[in-house]
């Protein structure tokens, strides 16, 4: 069989090698895929909370794991385990994805950075302030910072429902103003959701953030310190008293951004590599019967190693963990609401739950809006071309989608008052879905005068 033949033999397999993305156009499908497991997990949960299923469901929850390290021992309930634990990773991954977008994508030129910054400003800034009118004493007010927060997979999933109803540039504005927020969002967590400080502690934090920082500078490109130090990071932060989540996000900005051989060099090598490659097949003889091709094949694998930057190649490896793995647990784990139809009227007339809806729905829209017509009105900056005031409506109303990181803050606002917790989580998934539907049916009119 001659080599084209085996070439078309293996088409599927030719078909792989030929598809590329584009790193934004991979992100933007992985976040509308998670998004939508995202949403059943959500759904699962509520049922589970709602039916026969819901002893085993908060048994599950609340029973507790214990990790020994020698005398020292971590025990926590297997609900706090995914909110401290494993949520670390998602922060981990947002770190990553902020350094990304201010090195190299929409947050790295000002007069392009100035709009999405203005806006998540403006969409944090007026739905807590709403938020806080109608709660502004007792317990209630802790939850101010729950309506800031602008979930990426639910509102991406949705833009890619709309398909070509709405320009490729929304995505990528909608994708900065998410990320500037959910970097606004860490900062709250670290100044405003912790509760006391061991200063010892926070000093050993702050000794194994010096290390990450000795690793970047002398080069070091291998995953696994950074790992190791981030995890012993993370146990420091726990006992700190600030939330352990944001050892994720202070390890991510530590992380190399640096490719380690130079675009002309890397061409010039894999050039070569590929010439000693072809020089040394033998007709009808298997990768693994030609020893020479495998050494080069390793050369070619240790090329495209030093030429793609470790930040880049994390963010690659652990997002779909984090889409398809941690977020819809998260959503197992937090998602469930026990409704009684009898306390039903009294949780959605609560202002907590009032506060949280208004701020997502009716906040976000008008603070996003009327950040970009003032940045753009004074020259700061302009619209992305193809965008109208048309789709930064739309979008607006799509950042009021707010379920993964506004139930997160909702944990910490309300981890000693269930029954606002309750109304929290019933006003963040009434909000989503009302923000969701709006922002979708908004767009879709808008496309079809672009069809």
């Amino acid at each position: 069989m001659t080599d084209q033949k085996q070439c078309k033999k293996f088409a599927p397999w030719e078909k792989s090698f030929k598809k590329i993305f584009h790193p934004m156009e991979e992100f933007v499908h992985d976040e509308a895929s998670g998004g939508l497991l995202l949403m059943a997990c959500a759904v699962l949960a509520m049922v589970m909370a709602n039916t026969g299923l819901a002893t085993i469901y908060e048994g599950i929850l609340h029973t507790r794991l214990t990790v020994n390290l020698g005398e020292y021992a971590v025990s926590h309930t297997v609900h706090h385990w995914i909110n401290d634990g494993l949520m670390a990773l998602f922060f981990f991954v947002v770190g990553l994805e902020i350094k990304r977008e201010v090195l190299v994508g929409e947050l790295a030129d000002f007069r392009q950075a100035a709009l999405p910054i203005a806006a998540a400003i403006g969409g944090v800034v007026v739905p807590a302030l709403l938020f806080f009118i109608l709660n502004r004493s007792g317990d209630a007010a802790n939850g101010w910072a729950i309506p800031m927060a602008t979930d990426i997979a639910f509102a991406m999933g949705v833009l890619i429902l709309l398909g070509n109803r709405v320009p490729k540039a929304l995505l990528g504005l909608l994708l900065a103003v998410a990320i500037v927020d959910d970097l606004i969002a860490v900062l709250v967590i670290a100044f405003f959701y912790t509760s006391s400080i061991a200063w010892g502690a926070l000093m050993l934090v702050g000794v194994f953030f010096f290390l990450l920082f000795c690793c970047n500078f002398i080069g070091l490109r291998s995953p696994i310190p950074y790992f190791v130090i981030g995890t012993f990071m993370w146990l420091a932060m726990m006992e700190s008293g600030v939330h352990a989540t944001l050892a994720g996000v202070l390890t991510a900005m530590m992380v190399p951004a640096r490719s380690k051989c130079q675009a002309p060099m890397f061409s010039y090598l894999m050039h070569d590599l590929m010439a000693r490659f072809d020089k040394v097949h033998e007709p009808g003889q298997g990768i693994m019967e030609n020893n020479e091709q495998q050494a080069v094949l390793r050369g070619l694998e240790n090329g495209v190693r030093m030429m793609e930057a470790p930040l880049q190649r994390l963010e690659h490896g652990l997002h779909l963990w984090v889409a398809f793995l941690v977020l819809p647990v998260f959503a197992l784990a937090n998602a469930g609401i026990p409704l009684e139809l009898s306390t039903l009227p009294e949780t959605l007339t609560h202002p907590v739950t009032i506060g949280i809806v208004l701020g997502l729905v009716g906040g976000k829209p008008l603070g996003i809006m009327l950040a970009c017509w003032l940045v753009v009105k004074s020259g700061i900056s302009r619209l992305p071309t193809g965008i109208t005031y048309n789709h930064l409506v739309g979008l607006s109303l799509l950042a009021g989608i707010g379920f993964t990181m506004s139930i997160f803050i909702g944990e910490l606002a309300f981890s000693a008052q269930e029954t606002y917790l309750l109304y929290a989580k019933t006003g963040i998934i009434a909000a989503s879905l009302l923000a969701g539907s709006l922002g979708y049916a908004w767009l879709y009119i808008a496309g079809k005068k672009n069809l």
